[in-house]
């Protein structure tokens, strides 16, 4: 059983790496990841800095959330998100066109409605796979031309002061900025709590949508960098809660000793204690995107949570 404590303090810690990631990443650093690298935790740890206040903003959406996913009160009706794409391009293929968006768009629906071809692969959690239930629209599409080789992870693409693009309603459609990062970070999102200002997720241009399997994004193609980042930006953690053995607050997924990358083999365990199978299949991990398929029934209900009234993203319900 996972411990879950909801203190002020004890939310900064759960919300800490073991390194020191006090700066953004190097904007000048175009290194091509052979390792899925998502920022959001890296991010996160920078506004809590910035933000002393956030930590007890973040803290009182966990004891909503938890209060929420106890009690049953969860949303019925449906969740429609309407997404707005802000393409931040110098090179024609960091132009992504229309299709490729749409593609993006197209997976997220299946991911997050078990509509994906490989979401039947048997594995030793069937039983708890989900249809999380939330559906996607392509809403707008913004492009601007830049002199930018990468824009690193401190929100600099929010902001069109530092020559990005502020966000669209942020309140009522998910922002979705497509850009090179740089620094081997294939995206990253903000959690609930943090400001409308930056509201969204920030993923590379290489791997948003689907790609050919022989292409320069591979193995990280099949547009599942945004259902990761996706899944952060409706309050999902880290499968391996972003410790050792750490915990991502969710009843039914096992605890993981670390990240898994590529596709581990069928039977893979953790090596916490009762070397726990790993759900290494769950879109929370940092397998390929071919080797991840699945969200869990606690993360449904933890996604749910935030969707109701009173939820940290209940603006969104139609």
């Amino acid at each position: 059983m996972k411990k879950i404590l909801l203190t002020a303090s004890v939310v900064f810690f759960m919300f800490s790496c073991q390194k020191d990631d006090s700066a953004a990443i190097d904007q000048s650093t175009t290194k091509v990841s052979s390792e899925r690298g998502c920022a959001s935790q890296e991010v996160l740890e920078r506004q809590l800095r910035e933000n002393p206040a956030l930590a007890a903003k973040m803290n009182q959406i966990e004891e909503f959330t938890q209060s929420a996913i106890t009690s049953g009160r969860l949303v019925n009706g449906k969740i429609e998100i309407p997404v707005v794409f802000n393409v931040l391009y110098r090179t024609s293929a960091e132009n992504i066109s229309l299709a490729q968006l749409q593609s993006q768009i197209d997976v997220l629906n299946k991911d997050f409605n078990a509509l994906n071809s490989d979401f039947g692969t048997s594995n030793p959690f069937n039983a708890v796979k989900a249809n999380v239930g939330v559906t996607f629209v392509l809403d707008q599409v913004i492009r601007k031309s830049t002199t930018k080789t990468s824009w690193g992870t401190n929100d600099a693409m929010k902001k069109a002061a530092s020559g990005g693009i502020a966000p669209t309603s942020p309140t009522t459609k998910l922002n979705y900025w497509v850009c090179t990062i740089g620094g081997g970070i294939l995206g990253y999102a903000q959690f609930p709590g943090g400001s409308s200002s930056t509201d969204g997720v920030a993923i590379d241009s290489k791997y948003t949508g689907v790609t050919s399997s022989s292409g320069s994004a591979y193995p990280y193609n099949l547009g599942r960098t945004a259902t990761h980042e996706v899944g952060h930006w409706m309050n999902l953690r880290h499968i391996w809660g972003d410790a050792t053995c750490g915990s991502d607050l969710v009843s039914d997924t096992p605890v993981h000793n670390a990240a898994n990358f590529g596709v581990p083999a069928a039977g893979h365990r953790s090596t916490c204690s009762g070397a726990p199978l790993e759900m290494y299949m769950n879109y929370m991990d940092y397998t390929d995107d071919r080797g991840m398929y699945m969200f869990s029934n606690g993360q449904k209900a933890r996604v749910s949570a935030i969707f109701v009234s009173g939820g940290s993203r209940a603006s969104f319900r139609l």
